[in-house]
């Protein structure tokens, strides 16, 4: 790897390595080394597997439980501190599983745009092994192994790195629209076709108190702030700076500053930029493609048969979105045709 491949990997993950060839073992696959000699990163991958267990289940217990002696009405004179969860044991098992799962790692090995950094051999290469899904999961585990022992195992520092790779309030949350990381995420790939870059410091009072110029920052003034994340979105002029407890939260902190800056200088995505060419051939595909994106729930279309004066079949198909007052109707001697444009007449509508 080159000094700049290992900078972009510790910004994406939040975490600068003190033993560098750690990082890269974390991307060698076992056909490299097979080829070439050198370790592999099967026994990383194998301790970064407990250590994401782990963590997960700490940020579980964290979310929805908390101890007696947090509730209003504790008394300090009871023996016992208690646990309380609001999520029973099977419900933090599915919550666990979904968070852990081949799939979810995958995915944000993509968002963090970590795959084509991996280390393999030629059959390796010549199959594009690195878009599969399973080997995504192995490095996403392998990161956090090499993190595990460089880190000398140290919990907060483990904890950031798999906030932060994982992202959890994304799969936790029902409601995205304030997950301003994710927000930030879909507005600079679709503007620059890029992942966004962040660099994590300590925060420091020179930090907080003389900016930079071309850096919009956030500071509330708080000494438990310990954390600043920059941000910088594709070829934007602002960097944007601010602060947190943590690393994540700092993330968090400088994703929702972004993003409302972008809302008020207007340059965020609406509706009508999502569907470039409106138009009755593909209109029942551009309205699933907005419902997936977010905007509203999957069309449905009711369908009723009827007959003309000469006997004939018409197909008369009523389209309906859950969110929208309106609906729309048209007939056709076909089905499909019919279809077509009752889609199109809402279509128009959702994009007004």
């Amino acid at each position: 790897m080159e000094q700049k491949d290992f900078v972009f990997i510790q910004d994406q993950i939040g975490y600068n390595f003190q033993n560098t060839d750690l990082l890269q073992q974390a991307f060698v696959r076992r056909s490299y080394s097979k080829e070439y000699g050198g370790e592999d990163n099967e026994v990383l991958e194998f301790i970064g597997d407990k250590v994401l267990d782990l963590i997960v289940i700490k940020l579980l217990a964290e979310k929805y439980g908390c101890f007696t002696s947090d509730y209003e009405d504790y008394n300090p004179n009871e023996e016992f501190d208690e646990f309380s969860c609001s999520k029973n044991e099977a419900e933090l098992t599915e919550l666990k599983k979904k968070l852990v799962q081949k799939k979810t790692l995958a995915d944000r090995i993509n968002v963090l745009d970590l795959a084509d950094y991996l280390i393999m051999g030629n059959g390796d290469v010549q199959n594009n092994i690195n878009q599969e899904m399973s080997v995504k999961e192995d490095l996403f585990e392998a990161i956090i192994g090499a993190v595990a022992l460089d880190s000398d195992w140290d919990m907060e520092e483990l904890q950031d790195v798999v906030q932060i790779m994982l992202d959890p309030d994304s799969y936790l949350e029902d409601d995205i629209k304030d997950n301003y990381v994710e927000l930030i995420q879909e507005w600079t790939l679709k503007r620059y076709g890029m992942v966004p870059w962040y660099h994590f410091e300590k925060a420091s009072q020179a930090v907080w108190y003389f900016p930079f110029d071309g850096i919009s920052s956030s500071y509330n003034g708080s000494s438990e702030l310990k954390h600043s994340c920059l941000l910088k979105l594709g070829n934007l002029n602002t960097i944007f700076r601010s602060f947190g407890t943590s690393k994540n939260e700092a993330r968090k902190a400088v994703c929702e500053l972004a993003y409302k800056q972008l809302e008020q200088q207007d340059l965020l995505f609406s509706i009508r930029d999502e569907i470039p060419n409106p138009n009755k051939d593909e209109a029942i595909s551009q309205l699933e493609i907005l419902a997936r994106r977010g905007y509203f729930s999957i069309p449905f279309y009711d369908f009723v048969q009827k007959y003309d004066n000469n006997g004939s079949p018409i197909w008369e198909c009523t389209c309906r979105i859950k969110e929208k007052a309106k609906y729309f109707s048209a007939k056709s001697s076909s089905k499909k045709y019919a279809k077509k444009q009752a889609a199109y007449q809402m279509l128009k509508y959702t994009l007004l």
